[in-house]
C-alpha cells in the first residue's frame, strides 16, 4: 500500500462536534492525521479545515466520499499539489552566552524569523514557513538547548482562482 502524503482543504458548518465527526472518519479508515487546523473562513458561519494525512489514493477517495456525505461538510478539495502550505512554530531557545545571542540573532535574521519575548536566559522565536524551513532552523538552534517548541501543523490555501 503506498501511502503518499495529502493536503485536504474542507469548509464546514462552524458549530460544535464537526472537528469530532471529520477525525473520525479518518480514524475509521486507519489514516493518523498528522495535522489539522481549522479556522473561521471568509463566510460568515462556516470554518475552513485543513488536514494534512498520509493516505494511499484508493482510502483517501474513499474518505472524502464519505465527508461529502455528512450534513455538516459543504465543500472538499484535495490542494496537495497547487497550494501555498505554512505552518507557524514557538521555539523557547536558551541563551547560554553573548556569543549564542549573536548567533542565533542572525539565524533569526536568516530564516526571516521574529524575536517576540526576550528574558535573561532565554529568546522565543516565532517562525513561518513549511516544515522543512522550521526543521531546518530547529536542528540549527537545538544546540543551545531547546526549552520548548509550539507548532500549530500545517495551513494550506489553493493558489489561482
Amino acid at each position: 500500500m503506498d501511502r503518499k502524503y495529502h493536503v485536504i482543504s474542507t469548509l464546514v458548518e462552524d458549530k460544535p462536534g464537526v472537528l469530532q465527526k471529520v477525525a473520525g472518519l479518518f480514524n475509521r479508515r486507519g489514516f493518523n492525521i498528522d495535522g489539522i487546523t481549522v479556522g473561521n473562513s471568509e463566510v460568515e458561519g462556516l470554518s475552513r479545515m485543513v488536514i494534512s494525512v498520509h493516505a494511499d489514493q484508493k482510502g483517501l477517495e474513499q474518505v472524502i466520499k464519505q465527508l461529502n456525505k455528512l450534513v455538516d461538510v459543504i465543500k472538499i478539495k484535495d490542494i496537495t499539489k497547487n497550494a501555498v502550505k505554512r505552518e507557524l512554530c514557538l521555539i523557547k531557545v536558551n541563551i547560554p552566552n553573548a556569543n549564542a545571542r549573536a548567533e542565533i540573532l542572525q539565524y533569526t535574521n536568516i530564516f526571516r524569523a521574529n524575536i517576540v519575548d526576550v528574558s535573561e536566559e532565554t529568546l522565543i522565536i516565532e517562525l513561518t514557513g513549511d516544515k522543512e524551513k522550521i526543521n531546518a532552523f530547529i536542528s540549527l538552534v537545538e544546540n543551545y538547548g531547546i526549552k520548548k517548541i509550539a507548532r500549530t501543523g500545517l495551513t494550506a490555501m489553493a493558489r489561482g482562482v
